[in-house]
């Protein structure tokens, strides 16, 4: 298994180690933090190299069985970082709004979908037949629909791992997950509620430095993962050949024999 390297001095160059100030934060992170200073609370960046790398490693045996991954940020600062992430490596992802039971209802997400699709394949339709407000009205609904939907539209099932930035902002996302059983990794800063994330990541989670940081190395580690699926995938092929080989060996031999 080969995942991105990681330094402390990285995650101190991106911000990671800067908290929320000392009024904001969740006792439930008290073993997380490090100190003050400045009235501001210090992550213990010892434990996020480590717990980065846990995370990073399920992110990897993940991609390896062929599992699919659901990224979520919905905040200003994270969306388009999400988004990229999730079409740069050809997962899921959520950016805009998170739907009520977008994991936990479906059928009704499903139905949202399909009418996403009819609606893009009228628009891009030759014949379409449809009055100038009829179309406006359309679009508008696309718009609407692919906000919330796009990152989701080819999601057959429930994902095998979701990666959320900011546990405050996507609560309800936590809550479905949870209740599917979906394993989580989540950045949580010291205002976070770390109940129920299986894969915590002690960090700020407000600073863009920070949030390209997780992006780009779990970027990084579906790569790899994928890089090793293709390696093994071709020596399967030749592992194949050889048998193919042997056996035509073992055919010509026994014919030979038959002959003598």
């Amino acid at each position: 298994m080969k995942i991105p390297e990681i330094t402390i001095q990285q995650l101190l160059e991106a911000g990671v180690h800067l908290g929320h100030k000392t009024l904001r934060w969740n006792p439930k992170m008290k073993k997380y933090i490090f100190g003050k200073k400045d009235s501001i609370h210090i992550i213990d960046l010892t434990q996020t190299l480590e717990l980065t790398q846990l995370a990073l490693q399920k992110v990897y045996k993940t991609i390896s069985e062929n599992g699919k991954i659901l990224f979520i940020s919905t905040k200003k600062q994270a969306s388009d970082a999400i988004a990229e992430l999730g079409k740069s490596t050809g997962q899921y992802y959520v950016n805009y709004r998170w739907l009520g039971g977008m994991l936990t209802n479906w059928g009704t997400i499903s139905n949202s979908i399909k009418k996403l699709k009819k609606i893009t394949k009228d628009l891009s339709s030759e014949n379409r037949g449809f009055t100038k407000k009829e179309l406006l009205k359309m679009s508008s609904q696309k718009d609407k629909l692919e906000r919330s939907l796009g990152g989701i539209s080819e999601m057959k099932k429930t994902p095998d791992l979701v990666f959320i930035i900011d546990t405050n902002y996507e609560s309800l996302a936590i809550k479905e997950s949870i209740k599917l059983g979906i394993p989580i990794i989540a950045v949580l800063d010291t205002n976070s509620d770390p109940e129920g994330i299986d894969f915590p990541i002690p960090g700020n989670d407000d600073a863009r430095r920070s949030i390209d940081l997780y992006c780009n190395l779990i970027k990084s580690t579906i790569a790899e993962a994928n890089k090793n699926i293709l390696n093994n995938t071709e020596d399967e092929k030749i592992d194949k050949s050889k048998i193919t080989n042997n056996l035509k060996k073992i055919e010509d031999t026994e014919k030979n024999k038959s002959l003598n």
